[in-house]
């Protein structure tokens, strides 16, 4: 006899349905799995039989044969365990042979038969409703699942004697509640910071148009502090992004406690990650840290200080907004539009520039310190501002300056003014810096005069084309935050001078 059950394999944020069938026929005593399985799913047998004998079951003195079609589909990861314990249970009568049928399964069981939690329970329910199925998962990823649909059917047991009770009628299992993570406010304010006002603004404007940015001053100027407090200005995740964002969280098993959250995601890798940290990879191809921040901010602290293959591996990304891992028998690919804050020493001894410093190896320091970032990396970060040291006179005067709240309103306003002019083209979350070009070329349209300084700054200073297109969208974002419908002189000259810098940075390298 054999009995039949439905899990699935991740390939990315998509779940591929897997069919496990359970054999128990004449032949030597044992379990053997076959299906192109890794070393956690054949490790699945001796979880298996423990669970199943501290359930209160006896094996069967027969050969037990466990298939994961597709056969030459790989199969990896722990979650194999309940599925393949169940259709057991189906083939040993345990269970009602079709209680099964409208389900997908998933979970690692412990060796007493509990249901431990997994990695991916969102994209698996979401899997499950794509293919008219129910979901039974671990009782810790149940919140989670029920966000894929309210009226979807999801059972959470804690172990296989309540899934066993349930089915039998006698202890059945609700149906758990998807739950909010309570939004707490780390990252602090951005009143706490004295001075740095030309930093400010730039902070607000890359929060309006999801601009990439990059801070470069001298140690201790600031430059972490007011990275810390974008979040604190940044609009909440709207419903699709929230599930983009979740997904990939679950996949990479960063859910706690099957909460979601509506805050958008802040990442700060060290600068001695790795190539396969920062975009993916592995073994398994598991999402990096651009993945990660995907709808969020990814901030590079001593930006220069990571390795440059690391650094320009964040080229495809940042154009893209997709992160493709190819390997020789499998090709992943996870959704990565992320915005790049990056922060910077000016030179190896942090000082270039400063008054009263001088630098034994002169120009030659801050050179090569800033070539150690590519030109073509640079060319995608559309705003670079100096943050210099701050005066004893701001540290001691009376400080009174604008809250977090209040420049949330501003770029909230300047968001929703986005979203309602791309949500006429069908693209609702599509901000400034995301735009392509045709669509920028068309709702940046400068006025006669900003198109005379456009054209002369572009001849002086050799704008690229995308420089050119990202000076465009700088300007599109600022004439938004002024509530402006025209782009004129003002918003470009604006867009140009956070440009000049970056022209001189990618210079240098």
């Amino acid at each position: 006899m054999v009995s039949r059950c439905t899990t699935i394999a991740f390939q990315g944020i998509n779940a591929v349905p897997v069919d496990v069938q359970v054999m128990v026929g004449p032949g030597k005593m044992g379990m053997q799995i076959v299906g192109l399985a890794d070393k956690a799913v054949s490790e699945a047998r001796e979880r298996v039989q423990s669970a199943i004998h501290a359930s209160g079951l006896a094996m069967p003195p027969k050969r037990i044969t466990v298939n994961l079609a597709p056969a030459d589909l790989p199969k990896e990861g722990s979650h194999y365990d309940l599925p393949i314990a169940l259709a057991l249970m189906a083939a040993l009568g345990a269970l009602p042979g079709d209680a099964l049928e409208d389900y997908v399964v998933m979970g690692e069981l412990a060796l007493d038969g509990t249901v431990a939690p997994v990695a991916g329970a969102l994209p698996a329910a979401i899997g499950a409703n794509a293919l008219g199925k129910g979901l039974i998962c671990p009782a810790a990823s149940g919140s989670e699942a029920a966000w894929a649909d309210p009226d979807m059917d999801v059972l959470a047991p804690r172990s296989l004697i309540a899934m066993a009770n349930h089915f039998k009628g006698t202890t059945p299992l609700p149906r758990p509640d998807a739950k909010v993570q309570e939004q707490s406010n780390q990252s602090g304010d951005l009143s706490d910071i004295r001075g740095q006002e030309t930093a400010k603004r730039a902070l607000e404007v890359a929060a309006a148009g999801g601009h990439n940015l990059v801070l470069v001053g001298p140690p201790g100027s600031g430059k972490s502090m007011l990275a810390s407090r974008l979040p604190s200005i940044l609009p909440p995740l709207s419903p699709k992004e929230l599930l983009e964002v979740s997904m990939i969280a679950s996949i990479a098993g960063t859910i706690a406690d099957g909460k979601l959250s509506s805050a958008r995601p802040f990442r700060a890798p060290h600068h001695s990650a790795s190539m396969a940290a920062m975009v993916g990879g592995g073994v398994r191809a598991r999402p990096g840290e651009v993945s990660l921040a995907h709808n969020g901010v990814l901030f590079l602290d001593e930006f220069p200080e990571f390795s440059p293959q690391v650094l320009d591996s964040l080229r495809q990304p940042l154009e893209t907004g997709e992160t493709v891992i190819a390997r020789a028998n499998h090709r992943v690919s996870y959704p990565s539009r992320m915005q790049l804050i990056a922060a910077m020493n000016p030179c190896r001894c942090g000082m270039a520039g400063e008054p009263g410093h001088t630098c034994r190896r002169g120009e030659r320091c801050a050179q090569d310190y800033q070539a150690r970032i590519s030109g073509p990396l640079m060319d995608r970060i559309d705003l670079r501002v100096e943050v210099p040291a701050v005066s004893a006179s701001d540290l001691i005067r009376p400080h009174k300056a604008e809250a977090s709240a209040e420049v949330a309103a501003r770029v909230a306003r300047a968001r929703m003014i986005q979203a309602k002019r791309y949500g006429a083209i069908g693209e609702p979350t599509m901000t400034n810096a995301s735009a392509s070009n045709t669509h920028i070329e068309r709702f940046a349209v400068p006025d006669a005069a900003g198109r005379e300084l456009l054209e002369e700054a572009a001849n002086a200073m050799a704008f690229s084309a995308r420089g050119f297109h990202r000076i465009l969208k700088v300007a599109r974002t600022l004439a938004d935050l002024d509530g402006s419908e025209q782009v004129g002189r003002v918003q470009l000259a604006e867009a140009i001078s956070y440009r000049m810098a970056g022209e001189r940075l990618a210079v240098a390298a």
